[in-house]
């Protein structure tokens, strides 16, 4: 990577699915240890943007490049090498059910690194603790925790392999706004340890305010407004104010109508 390459570079991103056109091309460039939020509604393609760059799915057109090296068509072993630079917390924690919580934070490490089990296990205790947890919560299994503790372990398994890039699928759905708002901490506290570069999709403005350096606004499949989070107020764009402020009537509304 040479400097000023971006961490992640997104080019005329298109993906539909049967008649429904989702991102219709989408632009925007995170540079290294930014930390950007992707803000938009319920089915504005949010989810299906972190899915492409994760290499879930692929685009029907576009480009997506990490650290200046193009993924898109990419062969399995090359992606799965990218893919090594990434961690994820899933909307839902998406935690193991059969397995206890130490397993599920370093299920990475042993599936995907192949580490010793003792070894990853040293490292989940590690990781719970930069995320409020004790050992002692590492032999419980995800249905005995609260939310708030399910997305501290599912933040917790995102950075126990270090990763270069952290993904958030609205990590504050679900949890009440004190919950939310330590949540919101953690994950600044995290990436920051860690040095990594974060994206986060969310419609929780309170959370994208607080953990991001930039705010894009993803409408109609395309990234309508891009900024830092402190010109977002003065966004002059009715799309944005109507988003953020929470207001039933705009031209979302008469677009979606």
């Amino acid at each position: 990577m040479t400097i000023g390459t971006p961490k992640i570079a997104l080019r005329n991103l298109h993906k539909r699915f049967g008649e429904k056109r989702v991102l219709t091309g989408v632009d925007m460039d995170v540079a290294a240890g930014e930390s950007i939020v992707v803000i938009g509604g319920s089915g504005s393609g949010k989810s299906v943007l972190i899915k492409n760059i994760m290499g879930l799915l692929q685009p029907d057109e576009g480009s997506i490049r990490i650290d200046g090296e193009e993924v898109v068509g990419m062969g399995t072993s090359e992606r799965e090498r990218v893919m090594r630079k990434f961690g994820m917390l899933f909307q839902g924690a998406g935690l193991f059910d059969s397995l206890p919580v130490w397993e599920n934070v370093a299920f990475g490490l042993i599936q995907a690194q192949g580490m010793a089990r003792d070894e990853a296990k040293t490292i989940a205790h590690e990781k719970m603790a930069q995320v409020g947890l004790g050992e002692e919560i590492g032999v419980l299994s995800p249905a005995e925790l609260s939310g708030g503790m399910k997305k501290r372990v599912g933040l917790a398994r995102a950075i126990a392999m270090e990763p270069e890039i952290i993904f958030f699928d609205e990590p504050t759905t679900g949890l009440d706004p004190i919950m939310g708002d330590i949540i919101n901490e953690l994950i600044i506290d995290c990436v920051k340890e860690l040095g990594a570069t974060a994206l986060t999709i969310t419609h929780d403005m309170a959370s994208a305010r607080k953990i991001g350096d930039r705010i894009a606004m993803l409408f109609g499949g395309k990234i309508i407004w891009d900024g830092p989070v402190a010109e977002i107020e003065r966004a002059n764009n009715p799309y944005v104010e109507q988003f953020i402020n929470g207001l039933a009537e705009g031209p979302i509304e008469a677009a979606t109508a």
